[in-house]
C-alpha cells in the first residue's frame, strides 16, 4: 500500500510567504534608498525653462559653490541655468547641493518664501509626488520642489501641459522637506 503524501500545514506556508515578502520588502527598501538609477529613459530631457542637464559626472562630487547674487542668511537657491539646488545655513554655508529635473514653466529670478507644503499628491505629469514645496506661481503654475515617490525622474510631459515642479532625487526630496519649511527663502538666480 502507498504511502499517502504528507501536506505542509498552513502555518508553514504563511511563514514561507511572509518571510519571502520581508525580503522583497527589504530589497525595495534599499533601492529606493539609492535613488534611481541612471538609464538611457532616465535623463533628463531639455525644456523650455533651462538649457544645462543635470548630471552624474565627476562634478556632481565636488561641491558646486553657492551663486553670487543669491543673498544671505539660511535659505533655498535655485539656479535656472545649472539646474541645481544648494540648502544654505544661516552662517552662509552650503549644507548641500544637487541637481534637478525643472519643469516646462519655471520661476522668474528673484527671492520668494516657502508657503505651503503637501506630504503627497499627483503631478500634473500624472506622477505620484511626494514632500511638496510650493514657493510661488507662474503664469498661472504652482511652483514647488518635489520628489516622484517611486523615485523616477520626470516623464517628458504630454504636449501642451504645463508643469511647475522642480524634481529631484528621494533622498535631495527629504532633505529640501525637513530644510524648506514655511517662511524659509527660497532664492532663484540665472
Amino acid at each position: 500500500m502507498p504511502v499517502p503524501a504528507r501536506r505542509l500545514p498552513s502555518w508553514a506556508w504563511v511563514t514561507g510567504l511572509t518571510a519571502a515578502a520581508l525580503v522583497m520588502v527589504a530589497v525595495l527598501a534599499v533601492r529606493a534608498e539609492r535613488g534611481p538609477q541612471p538609464t538611457a529613459s532616465a535623463r533628463p530631457e531639455p525644456s523650455a525653462s533651462a538649457s544645462a542637464k543635470p548630471s552624474a559626472s565627476p562634478e556632481e562630487s565636488k561641491p558646486a559653490a553657492v551663486p553670487d547674487g543669491s543673498g544671505t542668511g539660511r535659505r533655498i537657491v535655485y539656479s535656472l541655468d545649472q539646474r541645481r539646488v544648494w540648502l544654505v545655513d544661516a552662517s552662509d554655508a552650503s549644507r548641500r547641493s544637487f541637481t534637478v529635473w525643472p519643469g516646462t514653466v519655471s520661476p522668474s529670478p528673484g527671492t520668494y518664501t516657502v508657503g505651503t507644503r503637501r506630504e503627497a499628491a499627483t503631478g500634473t505629469d500624472g506622477v505620484e509626488i511626494e514632500h511638496i514645496v510650493y514657493f510661488t506661481v507662474e503664469s498661472g503654475v504652482n511652483i514647488a520642489f518635489s520628489n516622484a515617490v517611486d523615485g523616477s525622474s520626470p516623464p517628458p510631459p504630454a504636449s501642451g501641459v504645463q508643469t511647475g515642479g522642480i524634481r529631484m532625487r528621494m533622498a535631495d526630496g527629504d532633505a529640501v522637506w525637513e530644510f524648506g519649511t514655511a517662511g524659509t527663502t527660497v532664492a532663484v538666480v540665472d
